[in-house]
């Protein structure tokens, strides 16, 4: 797909890499993109560069705007490797640009590049670049999501080039929120929102908070947010703003997630139970058993339920593999203000329910005690334990949603 004018001789020159199914462990079934935004004014500026595999595409589309030999500054608003690994190719064909990054931003990229060959100026919030009829504003944004991060704004054109935060991974040949929404449904474009925090950002909410306010202190007029991957919000770019505020105060349906995993089917039987409890109880309740889910999924499923039960069998004394997996991967998103509790199946020695509750106790979750073990397969006395385990625990995600 070709350039793209996002305003004003503000294009997008970026690649959509429909393929791609694993970035870096979250499973991508809608492929993504790699944007970066190329500013025509009397110093022409090129806003990141992208995926090294693309470097060919971003080229060819900036050379259909100009020659790169002309481009005066080069941006980086992050580091990582699917933003700036075209940054040789790019400085190669205009040797003359200058480098904007911040001082994290230049000690990581001189990690990966010998540097000492570019004119590289390290900027930090507050900073401004006049390039003719525009001025840069630039804005740090640490730890959302690398040390390094920061975001660009265009005053003059209301446009606020942010990076990874308000992105998506959707590949598509649709580049704006509103052409997105007439060929797919506004409901995909905000689960696709969900996701991409869930499985990226979930840690730093309150910085993204406190990243927002400092917007809004500023008094930033934003009409475009022009995000690295996925879709760029012309049409209602306050939307994604408030779903980013609603997230990072950690809202939630109130409704539970069962995620479980089965060796010989008796965890599984287990869920249909408790499943049927918390509907009685009248809250919905999704059921995710993880060999059959991709990890993006079952964490993306977890995030949007303010409760959570998880399903393990006992192996060895301890949780299943595949549930130990998940929740050590959610233990390392920090999640807040869930409560959670576990059940399973065990043969002759227990221990994985008791684990679990470990795991829940050391990411600070709520937790609804005591589990529920059922030895082997259960019987029908042990489906009726289930029910009311599950009925139970939906009345305490009831009351503990009453806090948000």
């Amino acid at each position: 797909m070709g350039i793209v004018e996002v305003r004003n001789k503000i294009y997008w020159v970026g690649a959509i890499d429909w393929a791609v199914r694993d970035f870096h462990g979250y499973i991508t079934p809608s492929g993504t993109t790699y944007n970066n935004y190329l500013i025509l004014d009397k110093e022409v500026t090129l806003v990141d560069t992208v995926k090294h595999d693309f470097s060919d595409i971003t080229i060819k589309n900036i050379k259909a705007i100009t020659d790169p030999a002309g481009i005066k500054n080069v941006v980086i608003n992050h580091i990582e490797n699917d933003h700036v690994t075209s940054i040789a190719e790019i400085m190669h064909l205009a040797p003359k640009a200058t480098i904007y990054i911040t001082e994290k931003g230049k000690k990581g990229l001189d990690r990966f590049y010998d540097t000492s060959r570019w004119d590289i100026k390290v900027v930090k919030s507050g900073d401004t670049l006049n390039i003719g009829s525009r001025t840069l504003l630039f804005l740090e944004t640490p730890m959302l999501h690398w040390p390094d991060s920061m975001m660009t704004y265009v005053k003059e054109d209301k446009v606020l080039i942010s990076q990874d935060a308000f992105g998506q991974h959707i590949a598509s040949a649709a580049r704006f929120d509103d052409e997105l929404i007439d060929c797919e449904s506004a409901t995909f474009l905000e689960d696709s929102v969900i996701d991409y925090y869930a499985n990226i950002l979930m840690p730093f909410g309150q910085l993204i908070k406190a990243k927002v306010a400092d917007i809004q202190k500023l008094g930033l007029e934003i009409e475009i947010i022009a995000p690295d991957h996925g879709i760029i919000w012309r049409k209602n770019p306050g939307k994604v703003l408030q779903m980013y505020l609603d997230m990072a105060s950690s809202k939630a349906q109130e409704s539970v997630a069962i995620i479980y995993d089965t060796m010989w089917h008796s965890t599984e039987i287990m869920t249909i139970p408790i499943m049927e409890g918390i509907k009685d109880e009248g809250l919905q309740c999704r059921v995710i058993k993880l060999r059959a889910t991709p990890m993006s999924a079952a964490i993306k499923e977890f995030w949007k339920a303010r409760g959570m039960l998880v399903g393990t069998p006992t192996l060895n004394n301890i949780m299943y593999p595949s549930v130990a997996e998940f929740l050590t991967h959610l233990r390392g998103l920090r999640p807040k203000n869930r409560i959670a509790g576990a059940f399973g199946s065990y043969g002759w020695g227990g221990g994985a329910v008791k684990e679990a509750y470990e795991e829940f106790k050391r990411m600070g979750l709520e937790i609804v005690e005591p589990g529920l073990q059922v030895l082997y397969r259960p019987s029908k006395e042990d489906e009726t334990k289930c029910y009311d385990f599950g009925r139970d625990f939906a009345k305490k995600v009831k009351e503990y949603h009453k806090k948000f």
